[in-house]
């Protein structure tokens, strides 16, 4: 080999280019390390109505480690979506010195039982809310479901201008409502919305008509339902004695 110049001049290229390499990515190293590239700005875009600001300065303050180039986004946005409101976080690094932070906030739609809330989107989240909203009780794993059927009963009922304050999903997959937190309608498991929507369609002449609170209504039959007032159906007054025949 040492009598071949064109293989030494091949070696003796490759360990020059070898040796570039490891400077440029020593260098390289250095410059990402380097404080000279500090993380300066943070922009957070997004309609915010319960993340605070304090919230914000305790996650940039403790949570945002390293340069512009060596922090850690996943890191970093999973520290975002432990507060408490917060659904979904988008970044992104600004050359040269900024973190744009676009934050998407839970929308509660309802309680799930006494345990936390639901989202617009059927997911369950931990925080406290001061927002009177329905409250849905079902099986673990039924959130989405029940989230979809409130909103469905929601609209057909604005027709009535009666709105469910509580829905219940049993394990059999049968639905009952509360109405306005006063009337109690049973729907069960077949077909809810078109028995819901008979139930709509002849409200204003049934239900809305008489002169007296409902307290329960079963719709689980096919041609009808059945009505409950409080304390039971009254009992119908007697018939007046006719007066005795004088002589």
């Amino acid at each position: 080999m040492w009598d071949k110049p064109q293989a030494l001049n091949w070696l003796s290229n490759l360990l020059i280019a070898l040796a570039v390499l490891l400077f440029l990515y020593a260098a390289l190293l250095v410059i990402v390390h380097s404080p000279l590239f500090p993380v300066r700005q943070i922009k957070v875009d997004g309609t915010l109505s319960h993340v605070t600001r304090e919230q914000l300065q305790y996650i940039v303050k403790n949570e945002l480690k390293g340069t512009f180039f060596t922090l850690d986004l996943n890191k970093t946005r999973s520290a975002f979506e432990k507060l408490p409101w917060v659904r979904q976080v988008n970044l992104r690094r600004r050359w040269p010195d900024r973190l744009d932070v676009a934050i998407e906030e839970h929308t509660a739609l309802a309680r799930w039982g006494s345990v936390g809330l639901l989202n617009t989107y059927g997911e369950r989240f931990d925080a406290a809310s001061n927002e009177m909203l329905p409250v849905l009780e079902g099986p673990e794993g039924s959130e989405f479901e029940m989230a979809q059927g409130y909103v469905g009963f929601r609209d057909q009922l604005l027709a009535i201008s009666r709105k469910p304050s509580h829905i219940w999903l049993s394990p059999r997959r049968a639905w009952r409502l509360q109405l306005d937190e006063k009337l109690l309608v049973e729907i069960g498991r077949d077909n809810p919305e078109q028995r819901l929507a008979k139930f709509v369609e002849a409200y204003p002449r049934t239900l809305a008509v008489i002169n007296r609170p409902i307290s329960y209504v079963d719709l689980r039959y096919p041609n009808g339902f059945a009505v409950r007032l409080p304390g039971g159906v009254p009992t119908p007054k007697p018939k007046p004695k006719p007066a005795p025949k004088t002589t």
